[in-house]
């Protein structure tokens, strides 16, 4: 009689896999099984017990272990809250009252567990309670006795084995939907862009990023709008390009093999321009780098998590969870570090990749609905971002065209001092080095009226006269000379470079 009951525990288990539901736990006896729906997260978890219990205080200490046992896989898989259906298939029930450990669910803080016992008398009776539950019809029958019934249990096994095997094989190829071409060119091009930076000034220089192309929003408000992609491929430091290659390598890989090679394309460029849009909002530094389409990807892999939670939470969820975590906590409290990118290449990955979906899947409604939405929450960054008075940066300007004019780059150099508007405080020194170049180039009329307009902007700005006497003197006009040398000087007195110029004047005069 027991063997028939075995085939009843494995129709359940089979009907339950046609539903949907999948395997989570098979005990090594293949006498216990939990089991999942991949369609809805919040549908109940059912655990199914082939047992034959004596007595109801075995049944109630079974009930208990299972209960803390469910309780401490629903913390694995991030559920605030879990429903159970438990179902005990025996041939005969305990001997004693086990009712009343049925009569209502067992409870904790978070997990609800509604206990069933499917024995011979009652069967039918909970077939059609649980079919209630599921909202689908569940069937079985106990077949008769036969001597051919334990081999046909085994073939019955085997089947309902191989079909469990067949969806984890339809899910495992989840990952394993293209091939990670896009990631190595991604990576080659970093590469070959560090080499670049380095031959041309160094990685490290901040004149060098801008050249070729790091996010400098004075720059983008000019109209350089492909700062906000050009900076994917740029890396300050061989420490910043090392760890970027390394999450990109595995990161990128496990992405694209997901979402197919097109798909992570638009993923990984989306979430690169969502990351430097972001920190061009949100931050006035000079940024490069990989990291905000990087966490583009983690992005990626949350709505992955989002879509099929199962699957995710049960293979890499925890650990993707986590390392974001890490990283966003690393980022806020490390200086230096983008975190403003960070946060955008994320928001950013998340949202191309409920815009692209999976591949060989259906185009939903909630696709065109995400691509709407990111393309208004997108142009309305940019507009703000575009039309609010930008940050003062004039310090960090000044500070660059200083390198350039060291390096005799005088075109770059003027051209980055036109960033630096009239109204601005610093603006007198954007004026003293247009001076300055003026001077270098033997231009020296439009060289004094630079250090004019300087002046007036800030007349108590001594190097502007000092050099305004260095122009007349050598012109000869040495009265001219001596009397911005005697201003430089009252405003600068203890100067031993003004004084020796206003004694050569004097001796001149």
């Amino acid at each position: 009689m027991g063997i028939r009951f075995d085939f009843v525990y494995w129709q359940m288990m089979f009907q339950l896999l046609q539903m949907n539901y999948e395997i989570v736990y098979l005990s090594p006896d293949e006498r216990e099984v939990w089991l999942q729906s991949t369609r809805e997260r919040k549908a109940p978890l059912v655990r199914l017990v082939r047992t034959d219990m004596d007595w109801g205080v075995s049944l109630k200490n079974d009930m208990n272990r299972a209960l803390v046992a469910v309780d401490e896989w629903r913390k694995r898989q991030f559920r605030r809250q879990l429903q159970v259906i438990n179902v005990y298939v025996m041939m005969y029930p305990p001997v004693d009252d086990w009712e009343l450990y049925v009569e209502r669910p067992f409870t904790t803080e978070r997990v609800h567990m509604q206990t069933y016992v499917m024995h011979l008398y009652n069967m039918y009776d909970v077939l059609h309670k649980l079919s209630t539950q599921f909202h689908q019809s569940l069937k079985v029958y106990v077949p008769d006795d036969s001597p051919m019934l334990q081999q046909e249990l085994q073939t019955f096994k085997q089947h309902v084995l191989s079909f469990a095997e067949r969806m984890y094989e339809n899910e495992r190829r989840i990952f394993e939907r293209g091939k990670a071409r896009f990631t190595y060119v991604f990576i080659a091009l970093q590469i070959v862009m560090f080499f670049i930076l380095e031959w041309n000034g160094g990685s490290t220089n901040t004149l060098t990023l801008i050249q070729y192309g790091a996010k400098f929003n004075p720059l983008i408000l000019q109209g350089e709008w492909w700062r906000f992609f050009t900076p994917i491929v740029l890396h300050i430091g061989f420490l910043h390009l090392f760890m970027n290659t390394f999450a990109l390598y595995y990161l990128g890989s496990l992405v694209e093999k997901l979402y197919g090679s097109f798909r992570f394309l638009f993923i990984y460029l989306f979430a690169g321009f969502a990351g430097s849009l972001a920190s061009f909002l949100f931050s006035s530094s000079v940024s490069a780098g990989a990291s905000g389409a990087i966490f583009g990807c983690f992005g990626a892999l949350l709505y992955f998590g989002k879509a099929k939670p199962h699957i995710f939470f049960r293979t890499i969820g925890m650990n993707v969870i986590t390392v974001i975590g890490i990283n966003l906590a690393f980022g806020l409290v490390v200086p230096n570090i983008d975190n403003a990118g960070h946060i955008g290449g994320l928001i950013g990955g998340f949202l191309a990749a409920n815009i692209v979906h999976f591949p060989k899947e259906r185009v939903r409604f909630g696709q065109w609905f995400a691509a709407l939405f990111t393309a208004v929450v997108t142009l309305i960054c940019l507009y703000i971002g575009f039309q609010r008075p930008p940050a003062d940066q004039a310090q960090l300007i000044l500070a660059l065209s200083k390198q350039y004019i060291d390096e005799r780059e005088y075109g770059q150099a003027e051209q980055m001092l036109t960033l630096i508007h009239e109204q601005d405080a610093e603006a007198y020194k954007a004026d003293f080095l247009r001076a300055y170049i003026h001077i270098q180039q033997k231009d020296y009329d439009d060289a004094k009226q630079y250090l004019y307009d300087a002046i007036k902007k800030n007349d108590r700005f001594h190097e502007a006269y000092y050099y305004l006497a260095l122009l007349y003197a050598e012109e000869k006009n040495y009265e001219k000379a001596k009397q911005a040398a005697e201003r430089a000087l009252q405003l600068e007195p203890n100067n031993e470079q003004y004084q020796r110029l206003l004694r050569e004047l004097e001796q001149l005069l």
